[in-house]
């Protein structure tokens, strides 16, 4: 993670300026980092697993542990008594049923006491082993949960480090063609196969370098509906098919490309951002109509207008 970090940030040496970083090694050093970060995930929740599995043990093992201390105090109890009984008797005042001389009291006292000592050592055993029991559950639970913790920190260390290197792709953002001086755009015609502006291709194609796209980008459509589309300034990303409502996963994603767009609006021409029935210029999210349905309201696609 070191070596990782120092390649992100860069080393500066004396009489020497940071190096432009290179994006070609920035893509790939993020596409690792991004296995590994699921890789971290996989074994997060797999820890969390066994966690919950020796959380279960461990409480199963106390309770255990509970009833072999009850069922040891108990035969502690009955130990104890018959032992009173027999210090404080003088054999005269016992029941004769135990006492007399043809049952032979004593005999049979001493045969109780005996088996009840016998007794209460097999519970003191019993509960012994319920104590190894629950320790070692508990320990057990301690380290799945140190590890757990271990792999988070390194799941969380890894992200930073993801963070840091779209940060720098962030500034590698093309500038769009037709950009004046004082920062306006010149206009410009729908061109090659796919019909659209210079402007927004760049824009397109970076965007598809930038992120994992899991659907299709549709851009240029013939029918005058008072967009841009049919302008080849526009672009819709989709996060679902058919209509249908997105995954948690894809509206994330959703958010991060329009949120990417808006940042660098400036350099690249955007106009405006539309996603999930808010619109933006630049200043900020504004609430739109409803127009009726999951694609009319933009719930399952990003679309970026550009000037």
């Amino acid at each position: 993670m070191v070596s990782v970090l120092a390649f992100t940030f860069g080393t500066a040496t004396v009489g020497n300026a940071t190096p432009k970083p290179d994006e070609s090694r920035l893509r790939a050093e993020l596409a690792k980092l991004n296995k590994k970060v699921d890789g971290l995930i996989e074994a997060y929740a797999a820890k969390r697993a066994s966690l919950k599995k020796a959380q279960a043990a461990e409480t199963a093992a106390r309770a255990d542990l509970r009833k072999a201390e009850e069922a040891y105090t108990e035969a502690e109890k009955q130990v104890d008594s018959i032992a009173r009984l027999r210090y404080q008797s003088d054999f005269t005042t016992l029941p004769s049923m135990l006492f007399s001389t043809n049952m032979g009291g004593a005999a049979i006292m001493e045969q109780l006491t005996a088996q009840q000592s016998s007794q209460l050592q097999v519970f003191a055993q019993s509960r012994d082993l319920k104590k190894q029991a629950a320790e070692k559950a508990a320990l057990l639970t301690e380290q799945i949960g140190e590890e757990a913790g271990v792999v988070e920190a390194q799941r969380e260390d890894a992200e930073k480090v993801i963070d840091a290197i779209e940060e720098k792709l962030d500034a590698l953002a093309p500038t769009g063609s037709g950009r004046r001086s004082d920062g306006s755009w010149a206009p410009q015609l729908p061109a090659g196969a796919d019909n659209i502006t210079d402007r927004t291709r760049i824009m397109r194609e970076a965007i598809e370098k930038r992120f994992a796209l899991p659907y299709e980008i549709g851009c240029y459509r013939s029918e005058n509906d008072g967009g841009e589309h049919p302008l080849g300034r526009a672009c819709d990303f989709m996060m679902s098919t058919g209509g249908s409502t997105p995954s948690a996963d894809h509206v994330k994603l959703g958010e991060e490309i329009a949120a990417w767009a808006l940042k660098n609006r400036a350099n690249l021409g955007v106009k405006y951002v539309i996603w999930r029935q808010r619109i933006n210029s630049g200043t900020g999210w504004r609430a739109m109509s409803d127009r009726g349905g999951v694609t009319a309201n933009h719930f399952d696609h990003v679309h970026i207008s550009m000037f």
